[in-house]
């Protein structure tokens, strides 16, 4: 068991089967709504408070663009009214070693919007892409 916390630039993302580079993911985020509830006959003029339900944020997905890969606009052009090709991903932060130490299971995810990347005569910067995922579900596996 290692004595440092973990760091962040270690991470792997895998989707059906295929595990893709990305330089960033952000919105792993779970929340559960308040529902605040005062029956009438309350003697304490106070409010109850009860869990709601649960939502999940949208997740970011940035990567460099690679001249031969458009897997990004290819699962984008699935979407039809209605429908879409939905996918379970798979997002692991990665301990020292490189083995998956904690691993995020995103349910039905598909693909809400992709932003190609900016262009800048002057600039030096890689380019990169963006895909924003709606999903169904979050679960959060601790791999000891």
């Amino acid at each position: 068991m290692s004595t440092y916390p973990l760091v962040k630039f270690a991470f792997e993302v895998d989707w059906g089967g295929t595990k893709v580079g990305f330089q960033e993911v952000s919105g792993l985020n779970a929340e559960v709504a308040l529902i605040e509830y005062r029956h009438g006959a309350s003697p304490d003029f106070s409010k109850i408070k009860m869990a709601g339900m649960k939502t999940f944020s949208n997740i970011t997905l940035k990567r460099g663009m690679f001249k031969s890969d458009n897997e990004f606009f290819a699962w984008f052009q699935t979407i039809q009214l209605n429908t879409v090709e939905r996918r379970t991903i798979t997002i692991s932060l990665l301990d020292e070693t490189g083995a998956p130490a904690v691993t995020w299971k995103v349910k039905n995810a598909f693909p809400l919007k992709l932003q190609s990347t900016d262009l800048k005569a002057e600039g030096n910067e890689v380019a990169i892409e963006t895909l924003e995922l709606a999903h169904e579900g979050l679960t959060i596996e601790n791999n000891n």
